[in-house]
């Protein structure tokens, strides 16, 4: 923007005078960067409410009786650029200053800072604090304006915009000649696949649901487009990532079309195959480290229920024992665990018309079942099931297993085919130290299924004695106290006397490792109450520091 232009928007922004998205300060050279990161939240805000593109913080001018006044703000241009990044540091989700200008005029040195719409349906806040503007004031932003913001997106889905510069000849035809086949697959009962070869392009992309009357969506792009046509979608990447962390470490970026590139992001997993042996046959049991189905299903429903307008990429990244999926947006419909059990259909999506699409093409089904199937292919392979993380705000993050956590569980599902996929997503939980409920314990211990006292529930003896590590299982079973009270007799006849510290050190290392250090400090105590209880010991030491013999 030119000096004259600056002059003309100074101009009119005084005229206009403040406004819930125009704020005058006359701020000297030591201007509280705080302070300017409240406005920046605030006027973003409002901006984003309002409709309008952009607000403005000016800087230099009196905000009581509208005259230039100057300001020596920052007065280093290399300095004053340096703000972009103060801001973006401290502003949820990170966003900063679209210009800065310097403006000489001729009363005084003007900065004008030009301040961004928070994006639809994420209000912006300032460390961890919305704020608003109410006339000229400062305030925070309240709940029924947060609401609103959020609420934008569910009126707009991104992925059903027509992209008026795309084309037919933006499409990649191995991906049209894919998602022909793909629909014809799903409708052979009602087309045959001769017919759907024949139709043209524009007549198949509109019953596919990718197009409307013709026009290409962001949608189309997505999964037919040509990778040179990604820019197109621009500034949302419309990116897949492939990473490798370990001792080797990798990455590949995919773009559009998504229909192919997920199966060519699939194949940069390497996928090994795993020996698993049954404790009571000879043969050995090998599986794929990672089932295709369940990848793809992960992979495909991150690509579904992206929000693209946050402009992040999907994250694969494959670790030496699991691969982990990461999207942007929070989990749309309820939580993971609604949809483990088959039951619960989703009644909303965050991209309605890329979620159809992708259905037409049997990529996903809309009926919530995919959760539930790769729970159900991991307990068939005798793995752990998924595990999803929301803790991060704003994204979703699901863990896929490539290894056996516990071999007693792996074991019982092979020995146990028809165990309820309730009781096998309990038992996963007992493997991985998760928490379980009161009723479900009881219920796992009614099958004799675990053991142990919470929190350090194991796989039961039934279980674990089948395993190869038959000595893990000895370490984790207790002992009859009579074993541990004649180890305290036979070392005090031996020592004559022992204090509490040496009656610890005796027994710590045979006590059961189900137990944690308190349950194995009131178990010696317990011990030591009844052995004295019983006449066969006497402390005769004080309270706080016993020393105990054996009773006269």
């Amino acid at each position: 923007m030119n000096q004259i232009d600056l002059g003309v928007l100074l101009d009119q922004l005084i005229a206009q005078w403040e406004n819930e998205v125009v704020e005058f300060k006359q701020a000297g050279k030591d201007y509280d960067t705080d302070k300017i990161g409240t406005y920046f939240s605030a006027l973003a805000n409002e901006a984003n409410l309002r409709g309008q593109e952009r607000a403005w913080l000016v800087f230099g001018v009196h905000n009581k009786n509208r005259s230039v006044v100057g300001s020596d703000y920052r007065l280093d241009s290399e300095r004053l650029q340096s703000l972009k990044m103060q801001i973006a540091d401290s502003t949820e989700p990170s966003i900063t200053f679209r210009n800065i200008f310097e403006f000489p005029h001729k009363d005084g040195r003007v900065v004008l800072f030009e301040v961004p719409a928070a994006p639809r349906g994420l209000p912006i806040a300032w460390k961890g604090h919305y704020y608003a503007r109410a006339g000229e004031s400062l305030t925070n932003l309240g709940l029924d304006k947060q609401d609103e913001i959020r609420q934008q997106t569910i009126a707009v889905d991104w992925s059903a915009q027509v992209v008026a510069a795309a084309g037919f000849e933006h499409l990649d035809e191995k991906a049209i000649d894919k998602a022909r086949a793909a629909f014809a697959q799903k409708y052979a009962n009602r087309f045959a696949s001769e017919e759907i070869q024949h139709w043209p392009l524009a007549t198949f992309l509109d019953r596919a649901r990718l197009t409307q009357s013709g026009q290409i969506t962001r949608t189309t792009l997505l999964l037919l487009g040509k990778p040179e046509a990604a820019y197109l979608l621009s500034p949302h990447p419309a990116q897949m990532t492939w990473k490798l962390e370990g001792p080797e470490r990798a990455y590949e970026h995919f773009g559009p079309p998504f229909l192919l590139n997920t199966s060519a992001l699939y194949q940069k997993i390497r996928n090994i195959q795993v020996r698993l042996l049954p404790s009571d046959e000879l043969f050995v049991v090998e599986v794929a480290k990672y089932d295709q189905k369940v990848v793809l299903e992960a992979l495909h429903n991150c690509i579904a229920h992206q929000d693209y307008a946050r402009n992040g990429r999907v994250v694969v990244t494959e670790w030496p024992d699991k691969l982990t999926f990461e999207n942007e947006g929070e989990f749309f419909e309820g939580k993971p665990e609604d949809y483990i059990a088959g039951n619960k259909t989703p009644r909303r999506y965050r991209n309605p018309f890329l979620t159809q699409a992708m259905t037409e093409l049997n990529m996903i089904d809309t009926m919530g079942y995919g959760i539930y199937e790769m729970h159900l292919v991991q307990a068939r392979r005798y793995f752990p099931m998924p595990d999803y993380d929301l803790t991060e705000k704003g994204a979703v993050k699901i863990t896929i297993h490539g290894k056996v956590v516990d071999p007693a569980y792996s074991r019982l599902l092979m020995q146990n085919t028809r165990l309820p996929l309730v009781d096998i997503l309990a038992l996963d939980r007992v493997q991985k130290h998760l928490p379980v409920s009161d009723d479900m314990v009881k219920h796992l211990r009614r099958e004799k299924l675990i053991e142990g006292r919470k929190p350090n529930l194991h796989v039961s003896a039934v279980v674990a004695k089948a395993t190869a590590n038959k000595a893990d299982y000895i370490k984790t079973r207790a002992q009859d106290d009579a074993f541990y009270a004649k180890l305290i007799v036979d070392y005090l006849t031996e020592f004559g006397s022992a204090t509490r510290h040496e009656i610890d050190h005796l027994l710590w290392g045979k006590l059961s490792d189900g137990l944690d250090e308190e349950q194995k400090t009131n178990k010696v105590g317990n011990l030591l109450t009844n052995l004295r209880r019983s006449g066969r010991i006497q402390n005769v030491g004080s309270r706080k520091a016993p020393e105990w013999k054996l009773a006269e």
